[in-house]
Formats: C-alpha cells, structure tokens, sequence
C-alpha cells in the first residue's frame, strides 16, 4: 500500500511540512513516487517514522535520532528494545519526581517546615504524613489528622530528630522480643507495643487501644507501612500487629 504525505501526517499526527523536512535531511525518504512524481510512503516507510515520533517524545534531536536510526547493525526490534527500555527509565524517573512533588504538598499542607535536606536527614523514605492522613481514613474522621498537622507545624529540626530517635528505640524494643524468640504475649513486647501506642499519642494524635489496633492491622495489610517494619527485621509487622492485638486484650 502506498500513502501520500497528506495521508501519512494525518495518520502520524504530524504536519505536512515536518515530513517534507524528514525527507529533506535524509532522516525519513518515502519509498516510491507517483507518476506525477508525488510522494508515496509504504508500510515500511510508516514503521520507521513511528520509531523516529518515539525517539523524538524521548527527547532526542534528529541528528541524534538519523545517527541511531542509520545504524547497521540496529534492526526494528533493537530499536523497540531500546526504546521500551528509554520509555521505562523515564517512567521510573517520572514516578520519583511525582512522589517528591507529592511528599512536598503534604508537607505544606502538614506545616512541616523543614528543607528537602532536612526532611531526607529525618526522614529518609519515610512518609510521616501519610501515617495520620490513614489514620483518619481508617476511623472515618479528621481528628487525628487534624491533631497531626498541629502538632507537626510546631516541630523543629530537633523535635523531628528526638521522634525520630523514640521512635527507632521502640522498634529496636519490638525487633529484639521477637528475635529473643518471646512470643507476642510476653510482658516485654505488650510493653513495648504500649510503648509504640504512647509514641503516637505523644507526637502526632491521641491513639486509643482500639484504634491502635486499626493501626495494628494497616501495618500487615499495607505493603507501605509493613516495608517501615521488614526494613528493621523480617517478620516485624506481623509480630507488630500481634502484639498490639494482646496488649489491647490486656488493657480491656
């Protein structure tokens, strides 16, 4: 099948005049000509402008694009491959900006007043936002989240780094039960999980046992929040919920 450049801009979303530049730097020659001597496109002529649109979206210039495209040794599925590959990388990239920007409107909205490289420095990956704004998903409410934003507003880069150390403390308390092989049950992680419980209570909103237990239950069933407690030892989610489970027995 041949097609005229009228057919092939319209088809390719392209102008007119930017085929007839492709054609005029050697990047995209139509394979035939009419007798009126018109230009024809054939279906390989469409394969190769399709792959020359991806390049030039990825960003390329079409030096670039002509050098990569006269490749030799490059066929149609090397050039797929490649761009699959570019189209994942920028992806990638893309989902990280997205996920910076995001943290970034939370924090305004939290009133966190801390550089990026403070927050990074406190923080690391953690998103101690989301935390209190799944907290009032849970429970139907924006009171903890309203108490969280509160308090968060008035919290230096010292308050920060202080939570962050309690904090850790509590986890390294719940990590070392469970590897000293005591059981959810056993007095020193019920402590440690009411030590968890007042932790929250203290720097972000006030967390009743029942919601504790909420809470509890997100830790295992978001892969979010259970990577906060894999990332210090395997299995610490659930022996997390575990204990927060019976340690609200034990307080009823």
């Amino acid at each position: 099948m041949a097609y005229t450049v009228g057919a092939v801009a319209r088809l390719a979303g392209v102008t007119v005049r930017t085929l007839h530049h492709y054609d005029e730097i050697g990047l995209l020659s139509p394979g035939g000509r009419s007798q009126a001597g018109y230009r024809r496109y054939g279906v390989a002529d469409l394969e190769r402008l399709q792959r020359i649109l991806f390049y030039r979206e990825l960003g390329f210039g079409l030096d670039q694009i002509k050098t990569m495209m006269t490749d030799g040794q490059a066929d149609a599925v090397v050039h797929l491959r490649r761009q699959h590959q570019l189209l994942r990388d920028r992806i990638g990239r893309l989902e990280r900006m997205a996920a910076a920007v995001q943290k970034a409107m939370e924090a305004q909205t939290m009133g966190i007043s801390l550089t990026p490289d403070e927050r990074f420095e406190v923080f690391g990956d953690h998103d101690p936002e989301a935390d209190a704004a799944e907290a009032a998903e849970l429970w139907g409410t924006n009171d903890p989240y309203a108490q969280a934003r509160r308090r968060a507003a008035s919290y230096s880069k010292a308050d920060w780094l202080r939570h962050k150390a309690e904090s850790q403390a509590v986890n390294d308390r719940l990590a070392a039960a469970m590897r000293s092989g005591l059981p959810p049950t056993s007095a020193e992680a019920m402590d440690a999980a009411e030590a968890h419980r007042l932790t929250i209570s203290r720097w972000f909103y006030d967390c009743p046992i029942q919601m504790h237990v909420g809470l509890g239950e997100m830790y295992v069933a978001d892969p979010r929040c259970a990577a906060t407690y894999e990332q210090v030892a395997a299995g610490l989610a659930q022996y997390v919920r575990d204990a927060i489970v019976v340690n609200a027995a034990r307080a009823r």
